[in-house]
């Protein structure tokens, strides 16, 4: 590892643990949080994390200022439990109508900032077990407490839930693209643990600066687009713990993986970091078995991208009133 990304991860990692609420809400002052869920068919998690987060801290510690979970197309009833548990419930194709709708997560997240209003922004997935609101006063205790910060990501441990015993944790995703390309590309990023991970926070003055991959590169987008535009310095990670989930089969994981190569060219072209290449092909050939043999299905593994919602003129004025 660099002697630079060394010294990042020496100085700018934490743990939740450093984070209790009470000193949170000494800090907060006058600043705004706002929390939001992506989910889709989600209905047998969202409801807990909501409900946690609204009990420890919006009743009982009054930290966050709302919570929003945008419903990505499900079709079971993750949009009705969120609101009973005491989210905001925004469909995800009910936001900006005028512009043409997008599919994947990155569309949803990048949508949220167009109906939120929290000075910091919360990221949580929806699909968590075990959930603890620990991650998100993990998350915004580094905004809090250092105004030079803007970006934190989250770290844990990743027990795998699946069937296959081969696999001793989760991440398959991140260990297999995601690290070795920001070793490559990027080895100053190379003490960032966890990538990929779903839970980060930011500042809404850089989140509303930077592009939105929409599909399974958002993560890696924002993570090399924030380091681009505000530097290392300004990221932070704090540790969570555990964290579990449910995991995707592996065809679904290559089509991910397809997606992350695909957010990550074209940030090496957009940042200068390689010669003037061929435009990748976003079809993905995978192979299936049937009678006659191997036959193979291509994917498309293309990816749309939200430009920066400061440049939406529908949002700019929401802002301006």
């Amino acid at each position: 590892m660099l002697a630079e990304a060394s010294d990042w991860l020496r100085r700018r990692s934490g743990s939740a643990a450093d984070w209790p609420v009470e000193t949170l809400l000494g800090l907060k002052g006058s600043t705004t949080v706002s929390v939001v869920l992506p989910a889709r068919d989600e209905q047998d998690t969202v409801g807990t994390i909501v409900a946690a987060i609204r009990r420890d801290l919006v009743e009982r510690a009054p930290l966050v200022d709302e919570i929003v979970v945008i419903d990505s197309r499900s079709a079971d009833d993750t949009a009705a439990i969120a609101a009973a548990a005491g989210a905001k419930v925004f469909a995800q194709d009910s936001i900006l109508p005028k512009l043409p709708c997008l599919s994947g997560k990155g569309e949803a997240l990048w949508k949220s900032l167009a109906v939120t209003s929290g000075d910091l922004v919360v990221f949580v997935d929806a699909d968590l077990l075990n959930f603890s609101s620990s991650f998100v006063t993990g998350l915004l205790g580094p905004l809090l407490s250092d105004p030079s910060v803007s970006y934190v990501k989250a770290c844990y441990d990743r027990p795998y839930n699946g069937a296959e015993e081969s696999f001793a944790g989760g991440g398959r995703v991140t260990e297999l693209v995601a690290r070795p390309l920001l070793n490559l590309h990027w080895p100053m990023l190379a003490g960032v643990v966890q990538p990929l991970g779903g839970e980060y926070a930011g500042r809404r003055s850089l989140l509303e600066r930077l592009p939105f991959v929409t599909g399974y590169g958002v993560e890696l987008g924002l993570l090399l687009d924030a380091y681009e535009l505000v530097g290392l310095d300004a990221l932070a990670q704090v540790d969570l713990g555990v964290r579990e989930h449910s995991h995707q089969p592996t065809d679904v994981l290559a089509a991910m993986s397809a997606q992350i190569l695909q957010t990550a060219w074209s940030r090496l072209d957009r940042h200068g970091l390689m010669m003037p290449l061929s435009a990748p092909s976003p079809t993905l050939t995978q192979f299936r078995r049937d009678e006659t043999g191997h036959l193979p299905s291509d994917r498309d593994a293309s990816v749309g991208e939200r430009p920066p919602m400061i440049e939406i003129e529908e949002y700019a004025l929401t802002a301006r009133r």
